[in-house]
């Protein structure tokens, strides 16, 4: 309590009601690969790239030895992505990708992006191997911030692809998402001191991500990022049926289809999770969206006096942020009964609880699932027919 000790008028500040959340970026990604051009600066970390004419400055175009990286961050860039951190490292080996944790300032690799809070998505472009991928998944489910873009094989076919996704890949928080086939699209390369575009195939990663971040900026991360059109791509490695896309998307490999005047899309929505709770690839972001914009913005209860006006203001803080989200559309319910509930009372705390320090508040959303099944059933009605 504030001290009085001589007469006279006292003005004082104090907090009232509910604080505002912010919710967090979630189309911050974060690439690694093998860099034509890499100095010790830049080498095994996390680098700040917020355009295609920087990353060419730090990291240089495509090269034999480096032939994934620069052409995936110029498709992300292309297909509406606005910033990115990049860990460029010497080669494209598991072990230089997967990179070592030597503990703050000295991870490498993919582990050097741990560090970097604001990393929503993870990518390293034509990296298909077991071991890299399954480091993706495991750094997602983890940290619970990001959630991975995986490519498939440059040469895979159907039965190839649909046994990566059933014997390597799985994340049953759904923190993953498989794309199939390779992407055509020009791809900048240095001649005789001159840049010029060569066609070549490359791995989707990039240009998927890209369309991750050009749906969240339009849309909501709440929209599934799908039947969106994949920009500078000019054919696919395997042009799919809708037979065999039957084969792959129940499996949830993501396929990526030529249509006739529509362009080149992404079609598909699916995660890599054996749950279907977290089947679709809208869901798990929406969740992480909304779980770290609660975090961070409520580090202020911390060390809070744990009784009922606390939890009141808390309650009240959740409530309006998930009333925002409602509606922009996110959540189901055409109220907010209907979408949302948060408790934080002596219903979610027991006093052992309390006395432990522990706050507990119990939050359900009623996420907002994709129209993937559009059914439109029609029969043959005549004015004396029973309707």
């Amino acid at each position: 309590m504030s001290e009085y000790l001589s007469p006279g008028v006292y003005v004082e500040e104090f907090e009232m009601g509910a604080k505002p959340i912010e919710g967090v970026s979630t189309s911050t990604v974060g690439f690694v690969g093998a860099a034509s051009k890499l100095d010790s600066e830049h080498e095994n970390r996390a680098v700040f790239v917020p355009s295609w004419a920087d990353f060419v400055a730090k990291y240089g175009l495509y090269s034999t030895n480096a032939p994934y990286l620069a052409p995936a961050v110029y498709a992300f860039f292309a297909n509406g992505g606005k910033r990115c951190y990049v860990v460029g490292v010497k080669e494209n080996k598991d072990a230089a990708l997967k990179g070592s944790d030597g503990g703050p300032g000295k991870r490498t690799g993919l582990e050097a992006l741990k560090e970097i809070d604001e990393v929503s998505i993870l990518a390293v472009p034509g990296a298909v191997s077991k071991g890299v991928q399954k480091a993706m998944i495991a750094q997602c489910e983890l940290l619970k911030d990001r959630f991975c873009i995986l490519d498939s094989a440059e040469d895979a076919d159907i039965d190839t692809v649909k046994k990566q996704r059933e014997d390597n890949l799985t994340s049953d928080g759904g923190y993953g998402a498989l794309y199939y086939p390779w992407i055509k699209m020009g791809v900048e390369i240095e001649t005789g001191g001159k840049t010029e575009l060569k066609s070549m195939f490359v791995p989707p990663s990039g240009a998927v991500a890209g369309i991750y971040a050009r749906s969240d900026s339009e849309r909501g991360v709440h929209k599934a990022p799908a039947n969106e059109v994949v920009r500078s791509v000019t054919e696919l490695k395997y042009t799919l049926t809708e037979a065999e896309q039957d084969i792959l998307n129940p499996k949830g490999v993501n396929c990526i289809r030529a249509f006739s005047g529509r362009g080149i899309r992404v079609w598909g929505a699916r995660t890599i999770s054996s749950d279907p709770s977290w089947k679709y690839v809208n869901i798990r972001r929406l969740f992480i969206y909304l779980e770290e914009s609660i975090q961070e913005a409520t580090q202020w209860v911390v060390f809070e006096p744990n009784d009922e006006r606390l939890w009141a203001r808390v309650r009240v803080t959740i409530e309006n942020f998930l009333d925002r989200v409602h509606r922009d559309g996110a959540l189901m319910g055409s109220t907010p009964e209907e979408a949302y509930f948060v408790r934080c009372d002596r219903t979610t705390m027991t006093q052992d609880d309390i006395d432990n320090g522990r706050l507990i508040v119990v939050i359900g959303v009623a996420p907002v699932k994709p129209a993937e099944f559009v059914i439109f059933k029609i029969a043959q009605w005549t004015a004396s027919a029973n309707q």
